[in-house]
């Protein structure tokens, strides 16, 4: 069957473009993923056993100061206006983080008020002398100091990037929040916030309904590439190192894996994340996601938590690690595939970077307006 366009990848960045193109334009769209789900690593379900829904792929919050795409995304669900917080543990001891006038007194068994606490911090960052940090290890110290970078951030580091963070670029943590009050909500500057009240693959099964959009599952485009009858364009969501058969080599990517665990318990550990800082601990998180929908009533006295750990696998990517050596080998990757006809290379995996949701649905949008509505005018 012949198609308007071909989208690789059913997660937000593509099925934003499905839906704007099958409602908008009224063209054809054929979307394909590998997966045997839509919804990318967004996607959810509803556990058979307990009843709870699943984050199949790790807690995910949607939020967003952008009223553009608050506006756009309730199109397709309400939420459940859930705040996130996020707890660490350290040494058996359970932690605010970010960092905050809680974590700090708790720390240092003290009880300084928001004035000396910044003080306090002060001459502890002062006591390393670090003054043009060059890397993550010396960025973090020169923003909390040795203590609180060796106890929280230093362990978990290691796990997440399995590297020594002096090797790590200081981009990572730009900007490391400290806060001199006892504000928990995590995401402290978006106005909107929550969960999906039917769950994420509502949303998407909602976002894709349209008669014009057509939807293959266990489709690997890499074996079917030549198969497909498009008369417009190719847009492609995947690793962009993988769509050109790494002619350069490998961009490096980083992994989570979960491990399932029924507990018959009504709460394990009363929150849906709790970090672990701890560096001889092995897991990096903790996901208890009864927690995310307070609204649901659940009967049985059964939770389900997700140990997650962090690993390397190209072929299951999460999170690009940005190193010089990375940013220059994805650089050349993009001036390919800006030369490509007939093809848009996108999303978090096309752009080699970690986006947010509503930062992915915010570039999809504005990708259609830019490369799509323009071009077809």
């Amino acid at each position: 069957m012949k198609y308007d366009y071909l989208i690789v990848g059913a997660g937000f960045f593509g099925s934003v473009l499905s839906e704007r193109i099958a409602n908008d334009l009224g063209s054809k769209v054929l979307v394909i993923d590998k997966r045997p789900h839509i919804g990318g690593n967004c996607y959810s379900k509803l556990d058979e056993e307990t009843g709870i829904e699943v984050h199949r792929y790790g807690t995910h919050i949607f939020h967003t100061s952008s009223r553009k795409v608050w506006n756009y995304i309730t199109r397709f669900t309400a939420f459940n206006g859930y705040h996130h917080q996020v707890l660490t543990t350290y040494r058996n001891k359970v932690y605010q983080m970010p960092i905050n006038l809680e974590t700090i007194n708790s720390f240092y068994n003290a009880n300084l008020k928001p004035h000396e606490a910044q003080e306090f911090l002060k001459k502890e960052i002062e006591k390393n002398h670090v003054r043009a940090p060059q890397n993550l290890e010396e960025k973090a110290i020169a923003s909390v100091g040795r203590s609180l970078y060796e106890a929280f951030i230093k362990g978990y580091t290691i796990k997440q990037w399995d590297k020594d963070p002096r090797e790590l670029p200081t981009n990572i943590i730009t900007r490391l929040p400290v806060r001199y009050n006892y504000r928990k909500d995590y995401f402290v500057d978006s106005r909107w916030q929550g969960i999906p009240l039917e769950g994420y693959a509502m949303v998407f099964k909602n976002m894709l309904k349209s008669t014009n959009i057509h939807i293959e599952l266990n489709c690997d485009y890499f074996e079917h590439r030549n198969e497909f009858n498009v008369t417009k364009k190719v847009i492609y969501t995947g690793p962009i190192d993988r769509y050109f058969d790494y002619v350069y080599g490998k961009l490096e990517w980083r992994t989570a894996k979960f491990q399932k665990e029924i507990v018959e318990l009504e709460d394990y550990q009363g929150t849906s994340v709790m970090n672990y800082a701890d560096f001889a601990v092995k897991y990096t998180r903790i996901h208890e996601p009864k927690h995310l929908h307070p609204e649901r009533k659940f009967t049985k006295q059964k939770t389900i938590i997700f140990y997650e750990t962090s690993g390397s696998d190209s072929n299951d990517p999460y999170y690009p690690v940005n190193t010089e050596s990375n940013y220059n080998l994805f650089k050349k990757y993009k001036a390919l595939a800006q030369q490509e006809k007939g093809v848009i290379i996108g999303g978090r995996l096309g752009d080699y970077a970690y986006y947010d949701m509503d930062k992915t649905i915010l570039a999809a949008l504005k990708c259609y307006e830019r490369q799509l509505v323009d071009s077809t005018s």
